[in-house]
Formats: structure tokens, C-alpha cells, sequence
């Protein structure tokens, strides 16, 4: 099956061969072709380039994509979507003065999400998760990060993890999973934290390991959770299993979490609303990718990630929702894109190497996904007529997509 669309308007992040991701003065740079084609073949895209140099218009199937602008889909890699239920009461809380911190010191967060998912059936959870899927695929994602962690115990951790294995199975989109059991501490372990670190580490982590569950392990190592000291004996042991760390870090408090990630060799450290000096010159010349995300900050009316002075200092950054019931329970990297350009003065270059190329690295998608290039993933938005490229981030909150294509089929 053979997909040929023609006289793009933009034709937005070419690349010859793909790179491992962009940083500093190079995320202001954003390959285009104007008047281009993109010749896909099943779910691999096998040519592109200027319409003059198109030879002949024979396909089983042509777009005609006048007047639109063709990129590659989102990459999304930092995700909590498979939950139970919803956590809207919460957002009234703090409507009416609670913090994050107090509505979870008082049994809510992440003990509520997790009390309900470990009550709700895996098919019902499936059922849930995979309503969220079809809504991110609409909305131009095709690669997404998934983590556990709203179980926090054994049979609950596997069962989202199994959930997340499905989902991967059963839908186009590429879905990288995380095993996030130190996500927060269970109430019955409220005061004896290294208890159940070793249930995770002694009793969970071998079977995901054993029955290839995930690829990735995280911790949110944040004051009031796990220390940098957990961190590290998370991730070390994790490196014992093969699993690669991406860690939630420095959300309400910098206490040296990017530090043990860079030492461990995490993929990336994500949140990032609160930066140090000492962290960002910790991140250059390093492999790790600092994840920001916006509409975290949007909802909670927290920080946003130092995005400006971050990219200033020559780092990359990549863009993710953290779609999940409690702080961001929105999926729609349109909208991160936007929120990245109006209240972290990223430009609209830098937003979408971010949300694609970027994203892709934050996922180990790299060599795959996040660009137009052949051999990669026929993963693409194309939007309706628009002016240019910098109208995706400008008319926030109005999702400027006429088609989306996961792995060559339109969904």
C-alpha cells in the first residue's frame, strides 16, 4: 500500500538521516521543504522532497495537502495514562485554597488514584485507558511514554503494566512503557519507606523484568517522597534488569535528583520546574534530556521548566503533557506547544523540535520516530490551511489538524 501526498505547503523537520536530537542555537533551526510531496510505502516513509522533482503521481492512495503544512507527529514521553476514574474533586480543592502538597498529606493525589485503580478490574482499566489512546492519536501524537505508579502494590503495578502491554498491541501508535512503583509511598508504609522499597525492588521489579513489562524505571525523587538516596538504590537496581531510568525531578524542590540521573545514565529527567545553576551545567555534555512540562505547571499554577535559560546554556529540550488524573489530566501536546512558546518563551522552531525530535530521543525513538526521513515511521500531522508553521502554537487552544497518520494509515 502506497501513500503519496502532494503540494505541501511546508513540509516541516526533514532530515537526510536521522539525528540523535538537537540542542542549544540548533533548536531554533527547523528543516523545511515548501511545495513538497511524501511518498509513504505501508508504514515507512520512502521518499519526499520538492513537487518539481516528483516524476509521476502513481499511488493506491493521494492527499491532496494544498494549502496545509505536513510534520511529524507528537512525540509524547512522559505520560500516566492508563488510571482509574478521575480526580476532579481535587481540582476544586485547590480552586479553594489547598496545595498539591496538602490534599495529598490529607489521603488524596496519588493514595487516591491508586486505591481506585487497585479496586477497578484490568478489563474495565483496558477499557479507561484505551478511550485516552484514541484521543491522543486524534490530536496528532504517535509515539507515547506510559508509567505505572497509580498502583503501589504488587498485583496493581503489574496490572497497569499488562494494561499498557495491550494498549501497545492493540493500537498503531508506538507506547514505550516505565515501571513507576516508587511513584509515592502506600498509606500502610507511610512511616516505614525502605519496607517498601524493597517490596518494589525485591518483589515487583524481578517479575516486570521476567515477563519484559517495561523498558524504563522512574521515581519521583522529590521532597516528601523518595529521597536521592532512594534514587540511587532504585536505579541501581533497576540497572541490574536492564531497565532504563527516565525520573521525575526537581517538580516542587531541587534536591539533587538530576545529579543521580546523569550518574545513572537516564534517557531523561523530567518536570524540571525548578532549576539550580549547578543543575543545568550537571546536564551539559551529558546524554540525558531534560523533559519539561507546561500544562503541569498551566494546571497546578506552579513554575515552568527555565526553558529560555536552559536552551541559552546549549542544552536540548524535549515537550510532554504528564497526562494524568491529578496534575494534567489533559493529553494534547497542541496545547504544550503552545503553553512552551507563551509562558516559556521557547519560539515556535524550538516547541516543535522539542515535541518531535526531542521527544522521540526521551523515548529511545530516536533512529525511528520524531522527523521526516526515510526509513522512519509514516507518523505525521498534516494541519488544515494555515498561514505558516508559528499558527500551531499561536491559535492555542484550537487544534489547527486536518488528518493524522499512524504508521501510514489515517486515523
Amino acid at each position: 500500500m502506497t501513500t503519496l501526498i502532494i503540494n505541501i505547503k511546508e513540509l516541516l523537520q526533514v532530515e537526510d538521516s536521522p539525528k540523535k536530537m538537537v540542542s542549544g542555537k540548533e533548536m531554533k533551526i527547523l528543516p523545511v521543504v515548501n511545495d513538497a510531496f511524501i511518498l509513504i510505502e505501508n508504514d515507512i516513509i520512502i521518499n519526499f522532497g520538492e513537487m518539481k522533482d516528483l516524476s509521476n503521481l502513481i499511488a493506491d492512495k493521494i492527499i491532496d495537502a494544498s494549502g496545509r503544512i505536513v510534520l511529524p507527529a507528537w512525540c509524547d514521553s512522559h505520560t500516566h495514562i492508563v488510571y482509574a476514574g478521575n480526580r476532579e474533586q481535587e481540582f476544586v480543592d485547590r480552586i479553594n485554597g489547598l496545595t498539591y502538597e496538602e490534599i495529598a498529606n490529607n489521603g488524596g493525589g496519588i493514595l487516591n488514584s491508586a486505591k481506585l485503580l487497585q479496586t477497578t478490574s484490568e478489563e474495565e482499566l483496558y477499557k479507561q485507558s484505551a478511550v485516552r489512546i484514541e484521543e491522543v492519536m486524534k490530536l496528532g501524537t504517535g509515539a507515547v511514554e506510559i508509567k505505572s505508579g497509580y498502583g503501589l502494590t504488587l498485583d496493581a503495578e503489574l496490572k497497569m503494566l499488562r494494561v499498557i502491554k495491550k494498549l501497545n498491541k492493540n493500537y498503531p501508535i508506538t507506547i514505550k512503557a516505565t515501571f513507576l512503583g516508587a511513584h509515592a509511598l502506600p498509606f500502610e508504609f507511610k512511616n516505614n519507606k525502605n519496607d517498601y522499597l524493597d517490596v518494589v525492588i525485591n518483589d515487583i521489579l524481578p517479575i516486570v523484568a521476567k515477563e519484559n513489562l517495561a523498558e524504563f524505571i522512574d521515581i519521583f525523587c522529590e521532597t516528601g517522597y523518595f529521597s536521592v538516596e532512594d534514587t540511587e538504590r532504585l536505579l541501581n537496581a533497576g540497572s541490574n534488569y536492564g531497565l532504563i531510568p527516565k525520573i521525575h525531578v526537581n517538580q516542587f524542590n531541587a534536591i539533587g535528583g538530576v545529579q543521580a540521573g546523569i550518574k545513572y545514565k537516564a534517557v531523561s529527567v523530567d518536570h524540571l520546574e525548578e532549576m539550580r545553576d549547578e543543575d543545568i551545567n550537571a546536564l551539559k555534555n551529558s546524554n540525558t534530556m531534560p523533559v519539561a512540562l507546561p500544562s503541569c505547571s498551566f494546571f497546578l499554577s506552579i513554575p515552568y521548566t527555565p526553558a529560555r535559560k536552559m536552551i541559552d546554556a546549549g542544552l536540548p529540550l524535549a515537550l510532554a503533557t504528564d497526562y494524568n488524573p491529578g496534575s494534567t489530566p489533559s493529553g494534547n501536546m497542541n496545547f504544550v506547544v503552545s503553553t512552551a512558546c507563551i509562558k516559556m518563551k521557547m519560539t515556535p522552531e524550538e516547541a516543535i523540535n522539542a515535541a518531535t525530535i526531542n521527544g522521540a530521543y526521551a523515548m529511545g525513538l530516536e533512529k525511528t520516530h520524531g522527523s521526516i526521513c526515510k526509513g522512519k515511521k509514516a507518523n505525521l500531522i498534516i494541519t488544515e490551511q494555515i498561514p505558516s508553521y508559528n499558527f500551531i502554537p499561536y491559535s492555542f487552544g484550537n487544534n489547527k489538524i486536518y488528518q493524522v497518520l499512524i504508521e501510514g494509515k489515517i486515523i
